[in-house]
Parts: C-alpha cells; structure tokens; sequence
C-alpha cells in the first residue's frame, strides 16, 4: 500500500531548491555536497531565517504566511504556475491574483479563433476591452477591427453606443448581466485599480451604468442565449459560452454558436458574402 506523503510543501521547496543553478545566483558551484542551493542560501534570498525554512522542507515549521510563500516563490524563481502550486501546498489556495494586463495574445489563440468558421468568437481582458476576434464576429457582432482600440470595450459599447443599445432585445437585462458580470471578472483578476479609470467614466457619462453599479450586482458570465436585432440578418439567436484562457486569469474567450438551424444558415450567408466582399 503507497504511504501517504505528510510533507508535500517540504518535499516541493526541495526538489525546487536543488534544481537551481548556483552560478545563475553568482554563487560558487565548487565544494557542494548538493546540487541546487543550500537552504541557507533560499533562506537570505528570501529574507527569513535560515532554521525556519529548514524546518519547512522537514514539515516542521507549521502554516507559513502568504508573505512568507511569496519571499521563497521569489527566491526559489518559480514560475506563476509553480507559485500557485506553492500556495496550494502551503495554504491550501490559490495565491492572491496579481493582475497582468496587456492586449497581446499567443498566434496559437488567434488561429484557435479563426478556426470557428462559423462561430462569432472574442477574447476580452478582465477589464472587458476585446482584444481578439475572428471573422465571424466582425461580420455578426461588431467590426472591432474598424474601432480604435479604446472603443473595443462592452461596456463602452453597451452604455454609449446608440446602435449597439438598439441592437438588444432586452437593452437593461442586457446592461444589468454586463455590469455584474464585468464587476465579478475584475475582482477575480485582481484589476480593481485598472478598472477604476473606466468605472469613473461610465458614472460620469451614462447615469444608468452609474445607478446599476452602485446596485453592487454580481453575475457569471457562463453560458446562455444573446438575441440580437442584427441590422442584415434580423433577429437571431446565438448560445454562448465562455472559456478561461490557462495561465492568463485576465483574459476569457467567448464563443457564440447559431441557437437554430435557421439562425445558423443565415449566419453562415452572411459571413460568406462578407468573405466574398474581402476578397474582391
């Protein structure tokens, strides 16, 4: 029978600790016993004494303190996955996000995207400005290519755009999902300060985003149905669902799918002729 191991956190900061190349700290690598650093060595890195975080790889030194993990995730150089994992040994969570904002995403997502033919699809940060797109959403949403980039925000769209309001069925259920849902992203991205600009923006131009965020309502964006006035198609249905993107907690994709059959064929002429326009 396979014992249960009882010293995982110590067990991890060791292999970790002796996969580290000395040199690479300008450290001697002669006269080692060991390879990797000496726990001394992780333990001024990390500005904590040098018996503590001994007893922390012997699973002697108790629950360490996020500040604590944080020092030796620094010292120890660890990836953000390996950071996380950290946490989890140590704490039995996640660490505290730290938000890292930026409108770049890999060429691999992108061609993800433009795989869904027929699918409108987005990327958008935690901030909700839409940072990639496919074909499909820029024939069936919006051309967000034709925006500058500081107009590819919903929220923006939502409140201050007329022909994106008039788009809607439902133009306040519709407003009242995206405040909740864009108020919950952001805490979960830990972008309450970059959000912040935008919030103030909103309050001062659209007196309803202004009512509807001092409600402090919270949504998941998850899955649904998004009915639209499209001004070619008409009215259509898309179901949607969104998607994490692993290792970027600031980013989600969103992929919305015909709800019919006479939804999907009219959505699949519509991006054929556009496609055709392109291409001419």
């Amino acid at each position: 029978m396979t014992e249960v191991n009882d010293n995982r956190l110590g067990d991890y900061l060791r292999n970790r600790r002796t996969k580290l190349d000395p040199a690479s700290f300008g450290l001697s690598g002669s006269r080692r016993r060991t390879a990797g650093l000496r726990r001394e060595e992780v333990a001024q890195r990390a500005n904590i004494s040098a018996t503590w975080y001994t007893w922390l790889e012997q699973g002697r030194g108790g629950h360490p303190s996020a500040d604590v993990l944080d020092r030796i995730a620094k010292a120890l150089t660890l990836t953000e996955v390996e950071r996380e994992h950290l946490f989890l040994l140590g704490l039995g969570r996640p660490p505290e996000v730290r938000y890292r904002g930026g409108d770049a995403i890999t060429p691999r997502l992108q061609r993800l995207l433009e795989a869904l033919a027929y699918s409108p699809a987005i990327v958008r940060t935690a901030t909700w400005d839409v940072v990639a797109w496919n074909r499909a959403a820029a024939a069936v949403l919006t051309d967000y290519g034709s925006l500058p980039p500081e107009q590819r925000n919903v929220l923006r769209m939502i409140f201050c755009d007329p022909r994106v309001r008039a788009a809607q069925f439902d133009w306040e259920s519709v407003a009242r999902f995206v405040v909740g849902a864009f108020r919950i992203d952001a805490a979960r991205a830990g972008a309450a300060a970059e959000v912040e600009p935008l919030v103030d923006e909103l309050c001062r131009t659209s007196p309803e985003f202004a009512a509807m965020w001092r409600d402090n309502d919270v949504r998941t964006h998850g899955d649904g149905v998004k009915r639209l006035r499209h001004p070619v198609l008409g009215p259509i249905a898309l179901e949607y669902s969104a998607f994490a993107v692993d290792g970027r907690p600031d980013l989600q994709m969103i992929v919305y799918n015909p709800a019919t059959s006479a939804d999907a064929e009219q959505v699949r002429s519509l991006i054929e002729r556009t496609s055709a326009i392109a291409a001419e």
